[in-house]
């Protein structure tokens, strides 16, 4: 079995996450370290192409590297077949005996040693994996290391070999789609794919339980706005209004009906309503509040685990004596030049970014008016901006997927300039450019929607144009969080039901390909292959065919490397800005994000356990950098859902209006709606006897669909009807969003404050018994020095009387 019981009780936290149901450990303690189970197979698998040419320069090079592991004490087994050659390695006890030592004697990992006995399988195969990409060969003079081996094709992959037994208990408990509404069994992930994925999955299920309640609350804010949108003024008055609209784009756009709009009216009023500003408080609270408890569920976890001193820089060292007890240490170096250097690239590369998000707004303009003039269809003609703002967002999506790759690419070689000392510092600078260019990807079309689209394009008589020809793009006529409503609905799906199809269709499909390899190894030796999966002995030895059998099925997997995990996290803390920067614009955010990790838990555990190659096991203790990613992330929501309301939202000039323009400003209306007059309060009027105007519009445009023709137009903004100059209304609404700004910024940062400070990072019970172990250790360690006194003592009377005997013995024969 994969757990054991402790003598110690169960954290609090944990009984939590089985209670309500992000865990299921099935009432058994969490052991400090993975069960001990001497493997049927190796700790590792090198893979080559077959050759006859045993004196080619590739098959030298394999040669020379082998010989160098056996050097180092790895047992090392060849196994042919057809084209494909296969180098099982095991380590030898020993090298486990000096990391057990090492660990003990270290400063901050001598809380992981409490195993005695045989190293677990998952510690085997980190150690083994170390070995393999610290050791080199010289050609040349030049030093060449596995991934450079790779590169020149003397070995065509390496992987760890998944373990049947453990492989077949994770799918029946934990990696099957008829448990995603099952707690997940951490405690066993942990023992066979290392701490750090077991953390990863904690963290989701956390995260993904947290969203039930956003979820509810944004779904009743969606429907506090459909409950009351039929009984709004606002919306009958769009919807009754006979106000005639200026043209929203050049030469074949006519004038319109305000009612025209009534149903996006209706839409609008969904999200943009008075339950938006206290959703959006609760949803920046709620991320701190995630957080922390959070902090608090990991504490408890990694304390029953034994490594929440645990140091992942010192076992790195640890490691590199392991491997090479000669060793010398990497220092700590900085360089000015290197740094400046990647400060500058890092700039240029967010310029770029930025730059592609004029690009796609021009083509968002360009494909309006084509559209408008071009297409021969009334609806899209008539509703070309709209149809504009869809196809930039899926163009949108396109520009986020091709820019991924680009960003991993040019992130991994502004770590490498950086030449930090340790793999550890390279991931965590790798982590924070790789977010920042995946974050300015994904928000900074969304930001030029919420915060500029409609406020920069100007007004008739006065249109921005791009290189004098094209007009800017105005806001959705039923106002500019439609066009951030539309932008974010659209990417959100397009990215969660894309990813998750490609993410398991492309490895279930391949190995479905790759699997009738295998098929002839179990026809050929099926006794052995059953005894072996179902109730073969502790350490029996299989026969070459089983053994070639499990080298083919694990090799027909998915590869995985070092970002398999990283992508996930990645994917995960992009879904959580989205659920929590703009979420004012979104209300439902929350509810697709609830429905995507549902399947999203299941769909990586089915890939990690079925479709890919066993990830080498991890140790670690917490999230890493991801942690100080998410805090950062809650900043920025208080800050933009803080302006999405103060600025994008109509939240503002509705109370302004309310309370001091509207016909309850003076204070003595009865028996009328307060918000009565709103829509035509909130429009200004183009004369076409003013020549500006007359400029921008073509005669024919200012003729109705009914055939009528106009002398006036109006448009959404607080100007002058003579000479087009901004209103005092204007000038006062701005001031008032400016202090609704400031002001919900601040008392949220409070209540976030109270929030943090209310819930500790580590609970009671986790802090006493890190105390009581640390106690019992010392204990120990005082019990055992006594007890090597008294052996010593011991043996130096012994001697004494040894010697005094000899003396008597030889006197007696004197």
């Amino acid at each position: 079995m994969m757990m054991r019981k402790i003598s110690h009780r169960r954290q609090g936290s944990i009984d939590l996450l089985e209670t309500i149901g992000v865990v299921n450990e099935n009432g058994v303690e969490n052991p400090s370290m993975p069960p001990v189970q001497p493997p049927l197979t190796f700790d590792y698998v090198l893979v080559a192409k077959s050759s006859d040419d045993e004196d080619s320069h590739l098959i030298r090079k394999q040669k020379a590297f082998i010989e160098i592991l056996r050097n180092k004490k790895l047992n090392v087994q060849k196994f042919r077949d057809e084209d494909k050659v296969f180098y099982c390695i095991r380590a030898p006890e020993k090298i486990f005996e000096t990391y057990r030592y090492l660990l003990k004697v270290s400063d901050a990992c001598n809380w992981s040693c409490e195993q005695q006995g045989s190293i677990p399988q998952s510690t085997r195969i980190r150690i083994v994996d170390f070995i393999l990409h610290h050791t080199c060969i010289n050609s040349e003079g030049v030093s060449e290391y596995l991934p450079d081996l790779m590169k020149k094709n003397v070995f065509e992959t390496h992987f760890c070999l998944h373990e049947k037994r453990e492989q077949k208990e994770l799918k029946q408990s934990w990696a099957r789609w008829s448990a995603c509404f099952k707690g997940q069994p951490i405690t066993n992930v942990r023992n066979y794919l290392g701490e750090k994925v077991a953390l990863y999955f904690l963290w989701l299920g956390w995260y993904t339980f947290l969203l039930i309640p956003a979820s509810v609350i944004g779904l009743i804010v969606f429907l506090y706005g459909l409950a009351f949108y039929n009984t709004s003024p606002l919306i009958k008055e769009v919807c009754q209004s006979n106000v005639i609209m200026c043209p929203l784009c050049d030469n074949t756009c006519k004038v319109w009906e305000l009612s025209d709009t009534c149903m996006y009216a209706k839409v609008s009023l969904l999200f943009d309503n008075e339950g938006t500003v206290a959703f959006a408080m609760f949803m920046a609270v709620w991320a701190t509040v995630f957080l922390e408890f959070w902090k608090r569920h990991r504490s408890s976890y990694v304390s029953a685990w034994k490594v929440f001193d645990w140091s992942e820089e010192e076992e790195e060292l640890i490691m590199e004596i392991v491997n090479n007890p000669q060793c010398e240490p990497k220092m700590h170096r900085h360089s000015y030049l290197c740094s400046t250097m990647v400060l500058v690239l890092v700039t240029l590369m967010l310029l770029v970014i930025i730059g592609l998000t004029h690009v796609l707004v021009v083509c968002r303009v360009i494909a309006t008016v084509l559209l408008a003039e071009n297409s021969t269809w009334p609806v899209i003609t008539e509703n070309s901006q709209t149809v504009g703002v869809m196809l930039g967002a899926v163009l949108h999506y396109i520009t986020i997927t091709v820019m991924t790759r680009v960003n991993c690419t040019v992130a991994m070689k502004l770590s490498e300039i950086e030449n930090k000392h340790s793999h550890t510092a390279t991931e965590r600078s790798f982590t924070v450019k790789m977010f920042i260019f995946q974050f300015f990807t994904m928000f900074s079309s969304l930001i030029y929607t919420a915060f500029f689209l409609g406020r920069i394009n100007g007004h008739p008589g006065g249109y921005v144009r791009i290189s004098g020809k094209w007009r800017l793009e105005e806001c959705h006529p039923s106002g500019c969080l439609t066009d951030l409503f539309i932008q974010m609905s659209i990417i959100m799906v397009l990215k969660q039901t894309f990813n998750n199809i490609f993410e398991y269709a492309g490895p279930w499909f391949s190995r479905w390909l790759k699997r009738k390899k295998t098929q002839k190894f179990r026809r050929r030796c099926f006794k052995c292959y059953k005894k072996e999966c179902m109730n073969a002995k502790e350490g029996s030895e299989l026969c070459e065919n089983c053994k070639l059998e499990d080298l083919h099925r694990n090799y027909s997997l998915i590869q995985t490397d070092r970002f398999s995990l990283f992508n996930e996290f990645l994917e995960m803390v992009i879904q959580f800005s989205f659920t929590t920067i703009f979420v004012a614009a979104f209300p439902l955010a929350p509810l697709l994000a609830l429905l995507n990790n549902i399947i999203e838990i299941r769909l990586d555990a089915i890939k990690m356990v079925s479709l890919e190659r066993r990830l080498v096991p991890t140790k670690a203790n917490d999230i890493g950098v991801w942690t100080d990613v998410l805090e950062a992330i809650g900043v920025l929501a208080v800050i933009a859902n803080g302006l999405v309301i103060g600025i994008s939202s109509d939240f503002i000039p509705r109370l302004v209006y309310q309370y001091l323009y509207g016909p309850c400003a003076s204070g003595s209306a009865t028996g009328i709606n307060c918000m009565v007059g709103y829509i035509n309060n909130t429009l200004s009027i183009a004369n076409i006897s003013d020549e500006k105007v007359r400029g921008d519009f073509k005669s024919d445009q200012m003729v109705t669909y009914s055939g009528i023709n106009v002398t006036h137009c109006s448009y959404r903004d607080y100007r002058s009807n003579e000479d087009f100059s901004l209103t005092n209304q204007f000038w006062v609404i701005l001031a008032a969003r400016l202090v609704f700004i400031i002001l919900f910024e601040h008392v949220v940062v409070i209540f976030k404050c109270v929030a943090s400070w209310f819930v500790p990072n580590s609970p009671l019970d986790v802090r006493n018994e890190r105390l009581y172990d640390k106690l019992r250790r010392l204990k120990e360690e005082l019990r055992a020095r006594k007890q090597d006194n008294f052996t010593k003592l011991h043996e130096n009377g012994n001697a004494k009387r040894s010697s005094k005997q000899k003396k008597a013995n030889k006197l007696n024969s004197m």
